[in-house]
């Protein structure tokens, strides 16, 4: 191969890489988002229904814990889709920010630990179509008011499992809409450390995103453990600057509260397990569509 040869190459490549990252080089939805005059669903404007956040880990060929199917994850996003319920971030629902179409509900797809299976890129620099984020962009052609607009519970992994990529693929997440949080430093168990090994997990955490020009906002318990002094979460100084988060992500059964609703606690949001076992996603939907679990509607 020839110099000139190689160079058309490596360019290709990288115009291959920024293209799956940016989605410029995709093709455009097959049809164009909703209008704001269009009720999603017939269902009546509920400001205090329950809003679903979704806690997903990794997917692959097979259900198993913590794993969810490649096939399952697509029938979650159609059947959310088919629901009227539409994306937001951990971050807006904490703020009351509900920018869906009118009839629609929330959902908060979460996902922790930036596991290599949520999002992969192939040798040629192609989002790997297998991947949670490859499969809900698929998705999201033919379904433009479903976008991957998701927040992402990192770790220092790479993150995603590859240093090499890991800052394009934070940079493409944010682009989208998508939310960088908190998953503490080591994924400890909160409740064992000291408080100033809590405020050192949180704060690490925090100092790490920024070097992804991220700013935290929200974090999600590793196990779903909260540490002996929850009030940590409000407010510590570590290192001579102040830390404080928005909203805390549990690791429980049921869908959260509303902000709307007086009984909401933004330091213990609760989340439901992406799986087909008790308390888990696919029970739930089932719930709210046999009426014995009414969501938020936005009006």
């Amino acid at each position: 191969m020839t110099f000139a040869s190689r160079l058309r190459t490596l360019v290709a490549a990288g115009l291959c890489l920024c293209a799956a990252l940016t989605g410029i080089a995709e093709p455009g939805p097959a049809h164009a988002p909703r209008s704001a005059g269009n009720r999603v669903t017939n269902r009546k404007a509920n400001p205090r229904g329950r809003v679903l956040i979704v806690m997903y880990h990794a997917t692959g060929p097979e259900e198993k814990y913590m794993v969810r199917s490649r096939k399952n994850f697509k029938k979650d996003l159609q059947r959310l889709y088919d629901m009227g319920y539409r994306p937001i971030t951990l971050a807006e629902y904490a703020n009351s920010k509900y920018d869906i179409p009118p009839g629609s509900s929330p959902v908060v797809m979460t996902f922790d630990d930036s596991r290599d299976s949520q999002f992969q890129l192939r040798k040629d620099g192609s989002i790997d179509p297998d991947c949670m984020v490859g499969m809900w962009k698929e998705f999201a052609k033919t379904h433009a008011d479903f976008p991957v607009k998701g927040t992402f519970f990192m770790l220092p992994n790479g993150p995603f499992g590859s240093k090499k990529t890991g800052k394009a693929k934070v940079k493409a997440l944010k682009d989208w809409g998508c939310e960088l949080a908190s998953h503490t430093l080591t994924h400890p168990f909160l409740n064992k450390l000291s408080g100033d090994n809590v405020k050192r997990e949180l704060a690490g955490s925090i100092e790490w995103l920024r070097k992804f020009g991220v700013e935290a906002t929200t974090v999600a318990l590793p196990y779903g453990v909260p540490p002996r002094d929850q009030s940590v979460f409000k407010g510590f100084k570590w290192k001579g600057q102040t830390f404080r988060f928005r909203a805390v992500a549990f690791a429980g059964a049921w869908p959260a509260r509303s902000t709307a609703d007086p009984q909401c606690d933004l330091y213990q949001v609760p989340r439901v397990e992406a799986s087909e076992k008790a308390g888990g996603l696919t029970v739930w939907l089932d719930r709210v569509q046999a009426g014995k679990s009414k969501p938020l509607v936005v009006p």
